[in-house]
C-alpha cells in the first residue's frame, strides 16, 4: 500500500511517462490512475495476462506476459504426455490470472489442472505444510509452482520435510525460482536453496547474447563488485533496462517532432477538502501529449539488451521465448527453449527463425534430471491415498458361457474367455491395478 502511495504522490509531479511498477498487484492500481491522466507506461515485471491494452489503453507490456509462460508449461507437461497437473499458486490477480491460462492451454490438449491448491500471498510455514499435505493425497504427481520469491522456497522446503522432492515426484517452477537464483547476493542462501531444488524444472525469460547485453552485466558486475556485494542480474533487470530506453527514445522522437510539453487540469480529479492529505489530488495534472507518445512508443523498434524490441498489435512485446532450466548439483543446465514461433526446441530461436538450424523429430528437448536423481521422465500419478479399489462387475446370468460365467470355486469368482483377456491386460501395466 505504501509504494501504491508513494506512486500516485510521484504522478503529482508532471510525469510524462511510468517505468514499472515492479509487480502485477500494483499495476493494476497505477494503470487506473495513469489512463486517466494520459500517461504511458512500460511496464517490466508486471507479467499477469489480464493487464492488458483493451482494460488500460496506455499499458504497454515492456516483458513477456504469463499467457505465453503458461504456454510453455502446458506444452512441457505435454510433451512428456502427462495429462493432470496441481497447481500452486498464490492467491490473488497475478496467480488466478496464470492458473486461467494454464488451465485453458492444457484444456487444448486434452489434459487439465486437476487439483488447484491456492498458496494465500503472506502464507507462513504451517499453512504452506497443510496445503502441501492435501496435494500429497491427490492423484497427480505433477506439480507447477506459480508464486512469489518470498514464499516460494518455503513451498519447496515444505515440500523436501513431507518427503515429496523423492523420485515419482514432478516439480516446475515458473520464471519467479529462475530470477531469485539469478540474483541471490547472499551465497550460503544460495546454496541452501539449490539443496531444496533438485531435479526442478524451471523457466528463464530468453534473451540472446550480445555484446551489448555482455556490457550491461560487466557494468553491473562492477558496481556490485565496489559495494562490496555479491550477487547476479536476472531477466527482469535487463528488461527494465531497454523500457528505460524505450522510453527515452519515444519522449526523443517526440520533442524533435516538434511537440511541446503540456498538462491540463481535470475537474474529475480536485478534490473538494485535501486538508490533512498528503495525496493532493487536485495537483493531478493531465498530460497532454500522451496519445502522441504512446503513439511512439508503440511503433519503436530497435535491439536492445534482450533482443529485438517491439510491440505486437496487442501491445504486448513481440517474440516471446523462455529458456527450459533443470536444477541439478551446485546450479542449472539449459535442457531447451520454448518460444511462441517454435514451441519447444533443443535450438536457440533466433537460430531456428534465421533458418540456421531446422528442429528435428524429437529435438523438442535434453534429458532432464527429475527428483530423486532419476533420468527416466515420471509417470506423473499415483493411486490417490483417498482412492477405491477398482471394482469389476460380469453378469450373472449368461447365455454364452465360454465367454463369461460365474465360477465360485475359482481365486477371482468369474472365468471365461473376457475375464482371461481382462487379467492379460491388467498383467500388461507396469504398475498393479487393486
Amino acid at each position: 500500500m505504501c509504494i501504491i502511495y508513494a506512486g500516485l504522490q510521484v504522478m503529482e509531479k508532471k510525469v510524462v511517462a511510468v517505468v514499472g511498477p515492479q509487480s502485477s498487484g500494483i499495476g493494476h492500481v497505477v494503470s487506473h490512475v495513469a489512463d486517466e491522466l494520459r500517461i504511458p507506461r512500460a511496464s517490466c515485471a508486471a507479467t499477469d495476462p489480464t493487464l492488458g491494452s483493451s482494460q488500460y489503453p496506455y499499458f504497454l507490456r515492456a516483458t513477456h506476459s504469463d499467457f505465453f509462460q503458461m504456454a510453455a508449461v502446458a506444452d512441457i507437461i505435454s510433451h512428456y504426455a502427462w495429462r493432470e497437473a496441481t497447481l500452486i499458486y498464490v492467491d490473488n490477480d497475478y496467480g488466478r490470472a496464470a492458473l486461467d491460462a494454464l488451465g485453458d492451454h492444457l484444456q487444448s490438449m486434452r489434459s487439465k489442472v486437476s487439483y488447484r491448491a491456492p498458496l494465500p500471498p503472506a502464507a507462513d510455514r504451517a499453512a504452506i505444510t497443510d496445503l502441501l499435505l492435501r496435494v500429497s493425497m491427490m492423484e497427480s504427481r505433477v506439480i507447477v509452482v506459480h508464486a512469489n520469491p518470498d514464499s516460494g522456497l518455503d513451498i519447496f522446503a515444505a515440500a523436501q520435510s513431507l518427503g515429496m522432492m523423492s523420485s515419482g515426484y514432478v516439480w516446475i517452477a515458473t520464471e519467479w525460482l529462475a530470477a531469485l537464483l539469478a540474483s541471490d547476493s547472499s551465497p550460503p542462501r544460495k546454496t541452501t536453496a539449490l539443496a531444496l531444488l533438485q531435479g526442478v524444472v524451471t523457466l528463464r525469460q530468453y534473451t540472446p547474447d550480445s555484446d551489448a547485453k555482455r556490457s550491461l552485466m560487466s557494468r553491473f558486475a562492477a558496481r556490485l563488485q565496489a559495494h562490496n556485494t555479491t550477487g547476479g542480474i536476472n531477466a527482469y533487470v535487463l528488461f527494465a533496462s531497454d523500457a528505460v530506453w524505450m522510453t527515452a527514445r519515444a519522449i526523443d522522437q517526440l520533442l524533435v517532432d516538434g511537440s511541446n510539453v503540456s498538462f491540463s487540469d481535470d475537474a474529475r480529479l480536485r478534490a473538494e477538502n485535501e486538508t490533512g492529505s498528503a495525496l493532493r489530488l487536485g495537483a493531478l495534472k493531465v498530460f497532454d501529449q500522451g496519445e502522441q507518445l504512446l503513439s511512439k512508443m508503440k511503433t519503436l523498434n530497435f535491439t536492445g539488451v534482450t533482443g529485438q524490441v517491439r510491440f505486437g498489435d496487442d501491445r504486448n512485446l513481440a517474440d516471446p521465448a523462455y529458456e527450459v532450466l533443470n536444477v541439478g548439483g551446485t546450479g542449472v543446465r539449459r535442457v531447451g527453449y520454448w518460444s511462441n514461433r517454435t514451441r519447444l526446441s533443443v535450438t536457440a530461436p533466433e537460430q531456428e527463425q534465421n533458418g540456421k538450424k531446422k528442429k528435428q523429430q524429437g529435438e523438442e528437448l535434453y534429458s532432464v534430471i527429475w527428483p530423486g536423481e532419476t533420468a527416466s521422465p515420471p509417470r506423473g500419478w499415483v493411486f490417490p491415498n483417498n482412492g477405491k479399489a477398482l471394482r469389476i462387475g460380469v453378469p450373472y446370468r449368461t447365455t454364452y458361457k465360454q465367454f463369461v460365467s460365474k465360477d465360485a470355486g475359482g481365486p477371482d469368482g468369474a472365468s471365461g474367455y473376457c475375464i482371461d483377456v481382462f487379467k492379460a491386460a491388467v498383467a500388461l501395466l507396469a504398475y498393479p491395478v487393486p
